[in-house]
């Protein structure tokens, strides 16, 4: 290995790096907030990377449609959820139309647009947009239909909700793009010169996009009600909810964000590798080694963990390609043991 080798290996494990960094942080949020192991991370991050590759194509994205369907089923449960009890019903109809609005007319909006419009001749960051416009409601309406309900239950319990959604979306992945994968349009082919060796644009706009969404998020917790309502619900979910926080409206919150967060992702990784229906479960999995190094509670700890996960996993593949995984998923071993030794173990919170 010469210096042009590791130059090269260094900036790819800070590209992969800081994508694990952003998958790392929407865990550590779900699970601060919600007390859910969002297992489902994963499929965001293949629904806007082959959104974003079906638009390319001149495809209307069946994303779309799925977005219509989960809006009906999350107007039909909140609508029972509200008739049911009385002090409910009246209070759902100043509601009603901004209910309608999120749920059905939206999604069928954005349906319509996708089966009427060249979509392929739109400018790359106008489909961006409209991709993250269908993925990203997909969030709050999951947790709608499959953990409010379950919002009061145990971790365990959640964790099994969890792996059921999981495979749900798997199942609609396949269904909606098929067996083979795709990727998209590079950003950028500008390349830029670092002494002797040279540095992809991609690389650039990745490692800068991610750390300004970081910064984003962080001045959103610090400086915004709504943000520190969620860092309240994190630090303890009884003490938020004695003060008038919401927990529901947290937990859709907290869901909004990691499904933005894992389309995006997907977004910035697929001109770089061929993404399928499953390829973001072994994805977000990285995110979730890289959650571990924190705790699920550590956004700092995580994020230099993500680092760490990018660059172990750059250099397995130059030294042991065929055993890259197993070295980046054996990390988590000593991890869990000093964390098992090192933590103070605490009944969990009803």
């Amino acid at each position: 290995m010469d210096a042009s080798i590791m130059t090269v290996l260094i900036q790819d494990g800070i590209t992969t790096g800081a994508i694990y960094a952003l998958l790392s942080l929407a865990l550590v949020l779900v699970f601060s907030v919600t007390r859910v192991i969002f297992l489902p991370q994963g499929e965001f991050v293949a629904f806007g990377a082959l959104t974003l590759a079906a638009i390319q194509a001149g495809q209307a994205p069946l994303t779309a449609l799925l977005l219509v369907a989960l809006g009906v089923v999350a107007l039909v449960v909140e609508l029972i959820d509200n008739l049911r009890v009385a002090e409910r019903r009246t209070r759902l109809a100043p509601r009603l139309p901004l209910l309608l609005g999120k749920t059905l007319v939206f999604p069928l909006a954005l349906y319509a647009l996708t089966r009427s419009v060249a979509l392929q001749d739109l400018p790359m960051l106008v489909q961006i947009g409209l991709t993250l416009a269908i993925v990203v409601p997909m969030g709050p309406m999951i947790y709608r239909v499959a953990y409010q309900p379950l919002a009061h239950a145990s971790i365990l319990v959640l964790l099994i909700a969890s792996l059921g959604v999981h495979l749900a979306m798997v199942g609609l992945g396949l269904f909606m793009f098929g067996p083979e994968g795709s990727n998209t349009k590079p950003f950028t082919d500008l390349q830029f010169s670092l002494g002797d060796s040279m540095v992809s644009g991609q690389s650039v706009i990745v490692v800068v996009t991610v750390a300004a969404l970081i910064t984003a998020i962080y001045f959103y917790f610090e400086r915004t009600l709504s943000g520190k309502a969620l860092r309240a619900t994190a630090v303890n979910r009884l003490g938020a909810r004695l003060v008038g926080v919401g927990i529901n409206q947290a937990g859709k919150l907290s869901f909004t964000m990691a499904a933005g967060i894992g389309a995006l992702c997907g977004i910035l990784i697929a001109p770089f590798t061929i993404v399928n229906y499953e390829s973001g479960f072994l994805i977000a999995l990285k995110g979730f080694v890289a959650a571990i190094f924190g705790g699920l509670a550590s956004y700092p700890i995580a994020a230099l963990g993500a680092l760490s996960v990018g660059l172990v996993e750059s250099f397995s593949s130059f030294w042991a390609s065929s055993f890259k995984e197993l070295i980046v998923f054996t990390v988590i071993i000593p991890v869990l043991l000093w964390r098992s030794l090192t933590s103070n173990h605490v009944d969990e919170e009803a």
